[in-house]
Order: structure tokens, then C-alpha cells, then sequence
């Protein structure tokens, strides 16, 4: 069997060759197993794509990607699909914080039939505010359909042979890996693993980096906020109706003062829905543009030993 490590890249230059020889040592205890790595650099400022080419100049199984701008982990990930030749796939980060004496935990849940596989940590090193963003991404994604309920999501994760050719066909500007999976099987499941500290730097996902995973994850694999808005719309008519109504009552109790307050109410309730399906309508039409005109969603610059079919 072979199993390919996927690393994206970004200001790695210090952790990069530690996580590739940890990760390679572990794929070694089985001797039966051969390994292959796609390093892919997500145009980091600093030395990371000297680094790859050095690992790829001592190790022919090392493939480096070098991207021409920076697209983001989910794209960085992604461009490393066509060159994939393993059965498995394992996608880690680069800072050390993915146990690699854990890759086989995941293979062999892979090896029992799932898909994907992710690791579940049990103890997550990430703030307060970014657990609860979290819940409230899963809790949202379930209710969608996007997320299979019961399951965590996580950068450490293991596709199937049946993943990786499902993902070779799959194109689009905002591309979420495991949300297209999620349409694709349902053999999926999460496998427990201790979280590490980083070896060096810090998280990169930003507030603003967070919402837009979480648009992509809600408007590209669902209506259902679409509809959610038409039944929000139904309500507040409902309750529009309500207030006229009420308004009306007053107006006959001779309470113009009530009646004014009640109309302005209705003014503003109609205004926050109308302009509520607007936001929510012109995302979806803006991706539909953008998906027609063919944006790229990684352009590769330059590649080392990409011409090896081993």
C-alpha cells in the first residue's frame, strides 16, 4: 500500500523538515508501505519553498508545489490532488501540531471502509472564542446537510482511494474539500488524537478567514438558506399583519402616539428582512458569476519531481 502525505505550506522554513522526517520515519514502521509527499507552498514570504526543493532533492518520493499567489489552506490542500498515487491520503499541517506517530490510526480506519477520517482532538490547543465559533460552524453545517451530525472537523484528516478520484473531478472557486465529500459518502468518521503544540508561529485563521470558510460551506452545497429566508419572510408578514391590526385597534382607542411607533416598527421589520434576502441572494449570485467565468482556484508556478511515476 501507499500512503501520501499532504503538507500546505506557509511559513514553514523552521518546522517543515522535523514534520516530513517524523512523518516519514512512521510510514517506515510498516516496511510492507510505501510513502509519497506533495509539499505545497502557498507562496510563503519566507525560505519554505528552498526547503521543499532541498527535501525533494534528497528524497525522490517528495513532490513540491510551489503556488503563485497565496490561495488559502483549502486550495493548497486541493492542488495536491493530481499528483496524488497513494490509497490513502493523509493531509497534516506544517507546524508539528499533528501527531505524526497517529497517521497510521487514521490509515487503518481507512483500510475498515470509511472515506474520510478525521482525527477528532481531545484536547484542542485553540482559544475559548474559537471553540465556540466552532460549535456554532458544526451545529450550522448539520442543519444544512453539509456535515454528517455527530462528526468534528479537522485539518488532520484521511481520505480513501474513493475520496481522492472523487476530488479529482471536483472544480470550483470555493472549493471546501470535506463539504464535497460529504455529498459524495457517507463513510465517514473521527478517530481520537492528542493535539501537540506547535513547534513555532501561530494560527493563521483570522476572524474574516473564518467567515469566509463558513459562507462556502453554507451557500455551495445547500438551499436551504434560501428557504430559511423564505420562512422568515412568511413570518415577519405574519407579524406585520399582526401589527396593523394592533394599529388599528389603537387607532379606534384614539393612541396616535402607539400607532406611529407601531408603523415605524413595521417600516424597519420590513426593511431588515428585504435587505436580509438581498445579502443572502447576492452571494449566491455572486459565486454562480464567478463559478461561469472560470476563477481559478490555484495556479501552479513551478514543480519539483512531479515527473517521477513511481
Amino acid at each position: 500500500m501507499r500512503i501520501t502525505i499532504v503538507i500546505p505550506c506557509y511559513r514553514s522554513e523552521n518546522t517543515l523538515e522535523n514534520v516530513v522526517k517524523e512523518a516519514r520515519s512512521e510510514i517506515q514502521k510498516r516496511p510492507e508501505n510505501e510513502y509519497q509527499f506533495i509539499l505545497v507552498n502557498d507562496c510563503s514570504p519566507d525560505n519554505t519553498f528552498d526547503v521543499i526543493t532541498k527535501l525533494c532533492e534528497e528524497d525522490k518520493n517528495i513532490i513540491g508545489i510551489d503556488l503563485s499567489r497565496n490561495y488559502g489552506q483549502n486550495n493548497a490542500r486541493l492542488a495536491a490532488v493530481p499528483y496524488i498515487t497513494g490509497d490513502v491520503a493523509i493531509c497534516m499541517d506544517d507546524d508539528g501540531q499533528h501527531p505524526a506517530d497517529q497517521i497510521y490510526t487514521l490509515v487503518d480506519k481507512v483500510n475498515e471502509g470509511y472515506d474520510l477520517v478525521y482525527a477528532r482532538f481531545s484536547t484542542k490547543k485553540v482559544s475559548l472564542f474559537r471553540r465556540f465559533v466552532s460549535w456554532g460552524n458544526t451545529v450550522l453545517l448539520e442543519m444544512i446537510g453539509a456535515q454528517k451530525k455527530g462528526i468534528i472537523n479537522s485539518p488532520y484528516l484521511a481520505w480513501s482511494k474513493f475520496s481522492i478520484e472523487a476530488l479529482k473531478g471536483y472544480n470550483s472557486p470555493f472549493p471546501s474539500a470535506g463539504a464535497y465529500l460529504m455529498k459524495c459518502t457517507q463513510r465517514v468518521v473521527n478517530v481520537d488524537v492528542v493535539q501537540r503544540e506547535r513547534m513555532d508561529g501561530h494560527s493563521r485563521y483570522t476572524i474574516t478567514k473564518l467567515i469566509t470558510l463558513w459562507l462556502t460551506n453554507v451557500t455551495n452545497f445547500s438551499a436551504v438558506p434560501l428557504r430559511l429566508a423564505l420562512f422568515f419572510s412568511a413570518l415577519s408578514m405574519l407579524a406585520c399583519l399582526g401589527c396593523i391590526i394592533t394599529a388599528i385597534i389603537l387607532g379606534v382607542l384614539g393612541s396616535s402616539l402607539v400607532m406611529w411607533f407601531v408603523t415605524f416598527a413595521i417600516i424597519s421589520n420590513f426593511f431588515g428582512i428585504l435587505f436580509f434576502l438581498l445579502t443572502l441572494m447576492g452571494e449566491y449570485i455572486g459565486k454562480i458569476y464567478l463559478t461561469i467565468s472560470k476563477q481559478p482556484t490555484r495556479v501552479v508556478r513551478r514543480a519539483v519531481n512531479t515527473e517521477i511515476k513511481s
